[in-house]
């Protein structure tokens, strides 16, 4: 293992990864009271899988868990290998989720309600929440919502904030997805903003729009289009 950077950051938050069976996609979205969220919680690539990193964040769980899933190791396999080698792993709170399987952790020293939900293309974790109720919520909301991953993380965390979210309040919030068929809205951020979720909600849906005029046939349209519309 290589060198462990633990971020002097703690996120009560509430979070989801997911995967997409039909398309490959893996998504990961949040929402916290605590600032920039997006720059140490969220990872995710293309044919490998997603993790989100709370609590007191370890990022080596996102970016190593990643690297040994990559050699072949199931998001399980990873993630308990790198917690065994954390000091800290009664502080985190970490879910993953790859080809074939899901994973979570809860330490017993995360605080306020906690836990997390695992199913079958999806899991949700949360730490000082309103209750567990946030949650079922989400899990709730996903397993009624249909369409692209992206609409369907994004709605999972508005069913969260609609029972309660982070008991602090909220600051930032994050989305993003790894897929072969990158778009405009897969890697999107709030920063220190009064209504991050709401905001998040506003750039994905103009952005989706956008993608819409600009096509997504492949790469090649969509510079070609951005070059006539900035003359």
């Amino acid at each position: 293992m290589t060198r462990q950077i633990t971020m002097r950051m703690y996120f009560a938050t509430f979070s989801i990864v997911a995967r997409d069976s039909r398309t490959g996609d893996f998504g990961v979205g949040t929402c916290t009271a605590a600032p920039c969220v997006g720059v140490f919680l969220p990872f995710a690539q293309e044919g490998v899988g997603a993790i989100a990193t709370q609590a007191w964040v370890n990022v080596n769980l996102g970016h190593q868990g990643l690297e040994l899933m990559r050699s072949g190791l199931s998001v399980r396999s990873a993630l308990e290998a790198l917690l065994a080698e954390d000091d800290g792993r009664a502080r985190r709170q970490v879910i993953g989720i790859d080809k074939e399987s899901v994973y979570g952790h809860t330490g017993d020293e995360c605080t306020g309600a906690k836990g997390h939900i695992l199913e079958k293309d999806f899991a949700v974790a949360g730490n000082i929440l309103t209750s567990t109720g946030v949650l079922d919520a989400m899990a709730s909301n996903w397993g009624k919502s249909k369409g692209e991953l992206p609409h369907r993380i994004i709605r999972a965390l508005e069913a969260g904030q609609a029972a309660g979210g982070d008991s602090r309040g909220r600051m930032s919030a994050a989305l993003v997805v790894a897929s072969s068929k990158p778009k405009l809205y897969h890697n999107l951020r709030v920063d220190m903003h009064e209504e991050p979720l709401r905001e998040l909600r506003r750039i994905f849906d103009r952005c989706w729009k956008l993608q819409a005029e600009y096509g997504d046939e492949d790469g090649e349209v969509l510079r070609t289009k951005h070059k006539i519309a900035r003359r």
